[in-house]
């Protein structure tokens, strides 16, 4: 990374509009109502019976993904922004297609879906507690930080209005109509996330000069944290003692992050900050590439359901 790039990807601001943002706030509420419908109160019970995988995982998410970020950043001394955009992505909780993922990874497709869902309520407090703290810990993030507002109160009504709504109606209408959400959720599910990525694509296209010029400063560093967010999922489910099934959705649910609501996160509140959108963008990408890629290595060595 040259000094040049260093000195203005920091001062680089993409273009999206606030109705930009607006659907894409919509969209991804319609992607978490999607994934609600794949859940009942029954899959908790069963999970308040026997907690041990999902707390690994989200334990997994939240603590140990966002300190090996950390140190990470500390290694290595990226652009403050670039920085930023990885402790925020590392706060996010499991990302849309993490579920997907995991059922072609042949793991454990509910645990996954059940931290997906766990997670992002999670994230109402968990996300900006720790990007507050692991930023305010390097002192290139903490001088963003101190010139950006982030209001609590702002973060939980964009996180409960995007997220946590939709997943409770989906909660909701499972619960009342299994025979309704067991027609529409394959079709809402594919229609969900061809806009998600339609969106993606525009978006990136609208951000083409700024995106081509940044990518490759971040790709590396990109590519670097996605594996040891994999890492951290295996190695915390390994320490753990959960079987394979278990693990594979753990690991695929760490490695996977929710970089839409980053990008939410970084329009809203830190006025579409340059390396920190190109993190996330760059996440969005590599992300789905490297799960699918896993997915398909550990679909030819199948592992017993648990």
């Amino acid at each position: 990374m040259t000094d040049a790039t260093v000195g203005t990807i920091d001062a680089v601001i993409l273009n999206f509009s606030p109705a930009s943002l607006q659907l894409l706030n919509a969209i991804l509420a319609i992607v978490m109502f999607s994934i609600a419908i794949d859940l009942s109160p029954k899959d908790f019970r069963r999970l308040s019976r026997a907690p041990k995988p999902l707390l690994t995982g989200l334990f997994s998410q939240f603590v140990m993904l966002p300190a090996l970020t950390f140190a990470m950043i500390v290694a290595v001394a990226p652009p403050p922004s670039i920085a930023l955009g990885l402790m925020l992505v590392a706060a996010c909780p499991g990302g849309n297609i993490s579920n997907f993922i995991t059922h072609r990874a042949g793991g454990n497709a509910a645990l996954s879906v059940s931290m997906t869902a766990i997670a992002t309520v999670g994230a109402i407090l968990l996300t900006p507690l720790n990007i507050a703290f692991w930023g305010s810990l390097y002192a290139p993030t903490r001088a963003v930080l101190r010139e950006t507002a982030i209001d609590p109160v702002s973060v939980l009504v964009t996180v409960g209005g995007m997220l946590v709504l939709p997943l409770c109606l989906g909660l909701l209408l499972n619960a009342r109509r299994p025979d309704l959400t067991a027609r529409i959720r394959g079709p809402l599910q594919m229609l969900s996330m061809g806009i998600f990525w339609a969106f993606v694509v525009l978006a990136l296209a609208a951000n083409w000069g700024n995106f081509l010029e940044y990518a490759g400063a971040v790709a590396g560093l990109v590519v670097l944290h996605n594996g040891l967010a994999l890492a951290a999922g295996y190695g915390t489910a390994r320490v753990a003692g959960l079987g394979a099934f278990d693990r594979r959705a753990v690991m695929i649910e760490t490695g996977i992050q929710n970089s839409g609501l980053g990008l939410i996160l970084i329009f809203g509140f830190f006025n579409g900050l340059g390396g920190m959108a190109v993190v996330a963008a760059t996440w969005g990408i590599w992300h789905a590439v490297s799960g699918m890629a896993l997915a398909g290595l550990l679909a030819r060595r199948p592992v017993p359901a648990m």
